[in-house]
């Protein structure tokens, strides 16, 4: 970035677009000291990346998870380590595993019988009283400790509730407190098997792997389906991505975009007791889950927010922005304007021409602005 700026500061001089430019020599030393303290402050602190991996905790808990060496440190901590293990795996672990299959294999049962049964208030009725059954009989499998804050803000039919995004489990913790109408990719195998028995007994959006880029068409389904009033609220996480519990990165607009009441809601999980983080580029969707189950507890608390909506002259992007700042206040979380696609992409080439923009702009300030910044830059 730095070399590209220069190219840019040396082609702005020689076009003689600019009087003070004209009259500046070809290079000074001063024109890198910007980039380069940019440069080694985000080296120092990079916060993006760190999002993207564990939080680290101030003292052991007595988790696997948690520096290895901890538990060397005494032969007291090692003997407690080593009770903690046995507990965890050889009690708590096969009785969480059998919460788990009981409560999916009662939701892909009862689902498909309820699926048999006329459109209609008891179907409906029947649904629901089966989503929060089961869904509260896979939270007990992980020994899911909930506060939930606020009730009375709690999603409505033909609104979408909007959450920040630290695990897969986040679509349990919330179904187990209220229905919710889920969005997402078809998928193959036991997943699959879930989707089409759940959509048999309520109206939720599944799109195939070819629809799921078509911009338009998610937002005509996701506007059809907030149209009617009868229809549950839909749970979307906007981020597209799991954050590990400390911030709150860029929120996709496209479903800002509708102009459904937004209901907002923030999660925070108490890392202590166990990491709901799943870093998906480390570990597989069962190992996740085994280290879940295998962990003390899954302690969170749950705030729903009072809803939002788009206000006059605000696009919606400002309108994801606005909504994002209130998730990430009410959690204590850091707010990010960074995309989570960051996670396993490249940084796309419009961050780096903001930057160079920005070195742009600097240079074509005025003599006052340049003796400005090279005083802000000696005094560091």
């Amino acid at each position: 970035i730095i070399w590209a700026t220069l190219r840019i500061e040396r082609g702005i001089r020689r076009s003689g677009s600019n009087r003070d430019l004209n009259s500046a020599p070809e290079f000074e030393m001063s024109d890198i000291f910007y980039f380069a303290r940019r440069g080694v402050a985000s080296i120092m602190d990079d916060e993006v990346t760190k999002r993207f991996s564990a939080e680290e905790l101030e003292s052991w808990n007595l988790l696997t998870r948690s520096n290895n060496n901890f538990h060397y440190i005494s032969l007291r901590l090692t003997v407690l380590w080593g009770l903690g293990l046995l507990i965890r795996y050889s009690f708590l672990l096969p009785l969480r595993v059998t919460l788990a299959f009981t409560g999916v294999g009662l939701l892909v049962f009862l689902t498909c019988v309820i699926g048999l049964l006329p459109n209609g208030r008891l179907k409906n009725f029947l649904s629901q009283k089966v989503h929060l059954m089961c869904y509260r009989i896979c939270v007990r499998a992980l020994t899911a400790i909930i506060t939930y804050h606020d009730s009375e803000n709690k999603p409505k039919n033909g609104g979408i509730c909007v959450a920040n995004h630290t695990s897969p489990i986040d679509v349990i913790i919330l179904a187990s407190d209220g229905c919710y109408a889920m969005v997402g990719q078809i998928h193959g195998g036991l997943m699959g098997v879930i989707q089409r028995s759940m959509v048999k007994a309520c109206p939720h959006i599944w799109f195939e792997r070819s629809e799921v880029k078509d911009r338009h068409l998610v937002a005509k389904r996701l506007s059809d389906h907030v149209e009617d009033k009868s229809k549950l609220p839909i749970l979307i996480f906007p981020e597209g991505t799991c954050i590990n519990n400390t911030s709150v990165m860029m929120f996709k607009k496209g479903s800002f975009e509708i102009g459904a009441t937004v209901y907002p809601v923030a999660i925070k999980y108490d890392p202590r007791f166990g990491d709901a983080f799943w870093n998906s580029s480390k570990f597989g969707m069962v190992n996740y889950l085994l280290r879940m189950m295998s962990s003390w507890a899954i302690v969170c608390s749950v705030w729903y927010l009072p809803p939002m909506s788009r206000e006059e002259g605000e696009d919606a992007c400002q309108f994801a922005n606005r909504v994002k700042a209130a998730i990430a206040r009410q959690g204590g979380l850091v707010d990010l304007l960074w995309d989570g696609g960051l996670k396993r992409g490249k940084v796309k080439d419009t961050f780096k021409e903001e930057q160079q923009k920005l070195y742009s702009k600097m240079l074509v300030g005025t003599q006052e602005d340049r003796t400005h910044r090279k005083g802000a830059l000696s005094s560091l």
